[in-house]
């Protein structure tokens, strides 16, 4: 059990750096006109089925579970991956990898504040300080004058950061009952089944078979569900057997870090002295919020 509860962390920190990898899947597949909807449809697709072979190979049994938690795994495959996946690529395709990045690790914020209106847990003097600085920060990195993000783009980073947030909540509730790869496998499923119902199948399928380049793109096609869905989904959801997920939220802050990177080295995205200030208060206000002690 010890050796678990080291390892976990450590699964948290390496989903976190293959989330961060994100952006440079999602702005390649938009270069042969893909929506985010089509292009969310794709990965999560064919991450369900990896999952799904990867649970039947380990354990048939898995597939097996109560009608009593279908709500759950509907929570988790629309209420969360679904909908912070769109907001989230949606995000990247409007703004500089860190700003959506940082607008997705909000999540900490809304989970308290969801706590406090439907399970009255006490708002204390952390709790509002810590609000003061993400909302700081987010006008901060949405821009003080007409030069920063539309107030659209700020509502769909900050709306994946509500759904990212959903996650691990309904993830942890999740994991007391299923195996991980249980609780993967329906949680992509139901994603799956509901992305086909938005993404205007025929219109996706068309520029699929249109592309100059199909074994390439089919291939990276594959190689985007992998890095930015199968590994780090498995990996974090194994690192919540161990890690609470308040902490899981922090340790996996490693993600808008190197965002940020892989959009000044990849897209030469250049990161102000504002935006990096109201970066800074959004962590500030994320690890403030998780340190334990007093309020």
């Amino acid at each position: 059990m010890t050796n678990k509860r080291n390892v976990g962390p450590l699964l948290i920190i390496l989903a976190g750096c293959f989330w961060g990898s994100m952006g440079i899947f999602v702005r390649k597949l938009t270069t042969y006109g893909f929506s985010s909807v089509q292009i969310v449809t794709i990965r999560i697709t064919l991450a369900a089925v990896v999952f799904a072979a990867l649970l039947l190979i380990r354990n048939r049994a898995g597939f097996r579970i109560s009608v009593r938690d279908l709500p759950l795994f509907l929570g988790l495959g629309l209420g969360s991956i679904l909908f912070f996946t769109i907001c989230y690529f949606t995000a990247i395709t409007m703004m500089p990898l860190s700003t959506a990045a940082i607008l997705l690790y909000t999540s900490p914020i809304w989970i308290m504040l969801m706590s406090v209106l439907f399970f009255r847990e006490k708002l204390n003097r952390r709790k509002i300080l810590a609000l003061a600085l993400a909302f700081a920060g987010c006008v901060l990195v949405s821009g003080i004058s007409g030069e920063g993000i539309p107030l659209t783009g700020l509502l769909v980073g900050l709306g994946s950061g509500i759904g990212y947030g959903l996650y691990s909540i309904l993830g942890t509730v999740a994991l007391r009952i299923y195996s991980p790869y249980t609780v993967t496998t329906y949680t992509f499923l139901f994603a799956a089944a509901g992305s086909w119902l938005i993404c205007n199948p025929a219109d996706m399928i068309s520029k699929i078979s249109a592309a100059p380049d199909l074994p390439f793109l089919l291939f990276f096609c594959g190689l985007t569900a992998l890095v930015t869905a199968v590994i780090p989904f498995l990996t974090y959801t194994l690192g919540l057997q161990t890690v609470e997920a308040s902490r899981a939220g922090i340790l996996a802050t490693i993600e808008p870090m190197v965002a940020t990177l892989i959009g000044i080295l990849f897209f030469s995205e250049p990161l102000t002295v504002l935006s990096g200030l109201g970066i800074l208060l959004i962590l500030g206000a994320v690890i403030l919020l998780n340190r334990k002690g007093k309020a």
